[in-house]
């Protein structure tokens, strides 16, 4: 095999490598393996995301870039704890980014995915007044994370894609830790999402 294709190769595996690492680091920070605040080691972030020390090297500049992460010299790696800037500012991106895609929204959702939302809406609205479970709470999170999902989805920009998937993480991390829909947020959260979806 030639030296460049040879190289190539190893490129295209330590990318796949890091992307996997990356992966496996969210999915640490939303099953609760990792929490804010904490503070780890590179051996504890090597035996959790199974990497080698130069591949979890090599994705650290990602992940503090990102904000998941602050490299502390001397004493370690800390996942940021959940504070009110960190809030209002995931919070605020999310409403910034939204914006955008509500204006291709309006132009380019099709009126079968529209209906479909409000149809969900409608009916997680009607479930929690019946019968507020957890199973329905978590439905209803659900919705809420998808209808958020599929705003962004319609601005077809992979830039703001990229910029609402980083933040999303951070909005994940904060509904786990702070704020949960609950029979009260529930009505007027969807009560909002309605409201955008009708004027669609």
């Amino acid at each position: 095999m030639p030296a460049n294709r040879a190289e190539e190769t190893q490129k295209r595996h330590d990318g796949r490598v890091r992307q996997s690492g990356y992966e496996q680091f969210q999915k640490a920070l939303l099953d609760g393996r990792l929490r804010p605040g904490q503070l780890v080691s590179q051996r504890d972030l090597v035996a959790m995301l199974v990497l080698s020390i130069g591949a979890l090297r090599e994705l650290l500049p990602r992940l503090e870039s990102e904000g998941l992460i602050n490299v502390l010299p001397q004493r370690g790696i800390q996942i940021p704890a959940i504070d009110l800037p960190m809030i209002r500012d995931a919070f605020q991106m999310r409403a910034a980014l939204e914006r955008e895609a509500v204006l291709n929204a309006v132009r380019t959702m099709p009126d079968a995915v529209i209906r479909e939302q409000l149809e969900l809406h409608r009916d997680v609205l009607a479930q929690v007044k019946a019968d507020p479970s957890e199973a329905v709470l978590a439905r209803g999170q659900e919705i809420d994370t998808g209808f958020h999902a599929l705003l962004i989805a319609a601005t077809k920009n992979e830039l703001i894609l990229s910029a609402y998937d980083i933040n999303s993480i951070r909005i994940r991390l904060i509904k786990l830790d702070r704020i949960r829909l609950s029979p009260v947020t529930l009505p007027a959260a969807f009560a909002d999402h309605i409201a955008v979806i009708e004027a669609l």
